[in-house]
C-alpha cells in the first residue's frame, strides 16, 4: 500500500464499522453509522487545512488565535450510496458546497456508467473530497475523479469506509495524486465484484431497497 492511503484505525471508527458490517443492522441505524463514521474520518481528511492567526476578544482579554485560512471545500458524493456520507461531512464543514456525480456499475462488465454530473460553478477554486462508502473495483471512483479533474479543482481527496485491495490499486494507478482515506482495507473482491467480508450493498442498506 502506498503513502496515498490513510487507514483510519481510531477505536471509535473501528467499533462503528463492525456495527455496519452486521447483517442485522437496520437501515435507520446503518444510515446513522455512515454519517458518524464520515464525520470522524472527515476530521482526518481535513487535518492539513491551512490556518491563519486572527485577533479575538475573550471575556478576559484580547488575544491571537487560529482560524482556517479561507480554503474552500466541496464534497462530491458518488450517487447513490455516497449521498449517505454527505450529512456527516457537512456537520463538520457546514460551509462546504456539494456536487453530485451519478454512476452505476454495469452488472455484466462491472464497469461504471455515468448518468449525471453537477458540480459547483467555482469548483476550480475548491479542494474536493469525493465520497463513496465502498471502493470495490475502483471503476466508479476512477471515472468520477477523472470527470472532476476536467474542471481543474485545486486538489482532490477520496474518502470511503470500506476498500478492497483491487479497488485501491486501480485508483492509485489511475490517480496517483489523490490521497485516499478509508476505515478498513478488506481482503478481496468476490466473483460478483462485492468486497469480502465487506458489508453488502451500501446503497441498498442505506435506502432500504434490498
Amino acid at each position: 500500500m502506498s503513502n496515498k492511503a490513510f487507514i483510519a484505525d481510531h477505536p471509535l471508527i473501528q467499533h462503528k464499522v463492525t456495527l455496519l458490517r452486521d447483517k442485522n443492522t437496520g437501515s435507520k441505524e446503518f444510515r446513522e453509522l455512515i454519517q458518524e463514521i464520515t464525520q470522524l474520518m472527515c476530521y482526518e481528511a481535513t487535518r492539513d487545512l491551512p490556518l491563519c492567526e486572527v485577533e479575538v476578544e475573550t471575556p478576559i482579554t484580547i488575544t491571537k488565535s487560529k482560524v482556517i485560512a479561507g480554503r474552500k471545500l466541496a464534497f462530491v458524493p458518488i450517487l447513490r450510496a455516497g449521498i449517505g456520507m454527505v450529512e456527516g461531512a457537512l456537520e463538520l464543514v457546514p460551509a462546504a458546497r456539494v456536487g453530485h456525480i451519478g454512476l452505476y456499475r454495469d452488472p455484466e462488465t462491472l464497469k461504471p456508467v455515468e448518468y449525471y454530473c453537477k458540480l459547483p460553478g467555482d469548483i476550480s477554486e475548491r479542494e474536493v473530497i469525493v465520497l463513496d462508502p465502498m471502493l470495490a473495483t475502483g471503476g466508479s471512483a476512477v471515472d468520477a475523479i477523472a470527470q472532476i479533474k476536467k474542471r481543474g479543482p485545486k486538489n482532490i481527496k477520496f474518502m470511503c469506509i470500506i476498500a478492497a485491495p483491487e479497488g485501491l490499486e486501480a485508483l492509485q494507478a489511475a490517480h496517483s495524486d489523490v490521497q485516499v482515506y478509508c476505515a478498513s482495507l478488506d481482503e478481496h473482491l468476490n466473483d460478483h465484484g462485492y468486497i469480502v467480508p465487506g458489508l453488502g450493498d451500501a446503497g441498498d442498506r442505506i435506502f432500504g431497497t434490498k
